[in-house]
């Protein structure tokens, strides 16, 4: 990819990133009430309109719900200084948070109102370091399979000019609430 195409990506992708939280309701937590009234999809389709509000993660972390559809889900993050592990990276938790999140989160697009789901196994690969001269990134989960009581995904952290900083594979318990 050209430098001047990865500007562009970045210029773009900030430019969501503004839109999505102009509309935003704030940061809260999903009741079990919305999690009985909404398709997993919904929820998140609620969330990136500012109907429902953010997790609390997003605002800890600086990472955001970008995009949602049914088997996909991109979440997008800038690595930034409070990031940093004490050897001058960014800590490994970031990534593993945003990789955690896209995975997982695409899972729970596939699931019908009433349905929830847990984190019953996460396997990261780091390719990279990330640092606060990055830019955005974003984290793009993909389901393999969703059944009826376990679902898998596969995640790739990526940056504006497709340069890779990790993936993940995670399986997901599916369950009634």
């Amino acid at each position: 990819m050209s430098v001047h195409g990865g500007q562009q990506r970045r210029e773009a992708w900030l430019k969501q990133e503004a839109e999505l939280l102009a509309r935003s309701k704030g940061q809260g937590v999903l009741t079990l009430e919305n999690l009985r009234e909404c398709t997993g999809l919904e929820l998140f389709q609620k969330m990136i309109a500012g109907e429902l509000p953010r997790p609390p993660i997003s605002d800890t972390l600086g990472f955001y719900l970008i995009e949602a559809e049914k088997g996909r889900v991109v979440f997008q993050g800038t690595p930034q200084h409070r990031h940093y592990n004490p050897i001058g990276s960014v800590h490994g938790g970031f990534h593993a948070t945003l990789l955690d999140s896209c995975v997982a989160c695409a899972i729970q697009t596939t699931l019908e109102a009433g349905q929830g789901y847990t984190t019953i196994e996460l396997k990261i690969n780091y390719i990279r370091a990330l640092t606060d001269r990055v830019g955005p990134v974003r984290a793009e989960g993909r389901v393999i399979h969703a059944g009826k009581q376990i679902g898998t995904a596969e995640g790739k952290l990526v940056d504006a000019d497709g340069k890779l900083y990790a993936h993940a594979t995670t399986t997901c318990l599916i369950f009634n609430v």
